[in-house]
């Protein structure tokens, strides 16, 4: 059995009722990021503008902005759902890691924008090793299936 199986077997093996709960809400959480920055791209657009780390150009920007949106939107919705969760949170990682940056945590500890950023980049690390759990529709179909 290699690595993989070993980590999936473990996470579905020790996955308590409250991981589920804090699933979904880490779900909810992504996709209502998604839709305000659905809802207002142009805040994205500035964030990303504002950093000086690369030349940026404005075709690369607006795909950035829509990919962002876009993985917030759908990977939120799987999360929630409980469906393809390893895959979405792995989709994820990425995006709220630079986020994390973004915000400029190491310039000051006590940024309150930086600490949804770091709880929901530790919860996908999280949710990617131990995935969907029982209150899911993954769970759902497989026994739905096996019947």
């Amino acid at each position: 059995m290699n690595l993989v199986h070993k980590i999936e077997s473990w996470g579905d093996n020790h996955h308590p009722m409250v991981l589920d709960v804090t699933r979904i809400a880490l779900g909810v959480f992504l996709l209502l990021k998604g839709l305000a920055f659905m809802e207002n791209s142009a805040y994205l657009q500035d964030m990303i503008e504002s950093q000086k780390v690369a030349v940026i150009s404005p075709g690369l920007l607006m795909t950035l902005v829509y990919y962002v949106t876009f993985a917030h939107l759908v990977g939120g919705a799987l999360i929630a759902m409980g469906t393809l969760t390893r895959f979405a949170c792995i989709i994820q990682i990425p995006i709220v890691l630079a986020a994390v940056f973004l915000t400029d945590f190491f310039q000051s500890p006590i940024n309150t924008l930086a600490w949804p950023s770091i709880v929901a980049l530790a919860l996908l690390v999280l949710f990617t090793i131990i995935g969907s759990g029982p209150l899911s529709l993954d769970r759902f179909l497989s026994k739905w299936n096996s019947e």
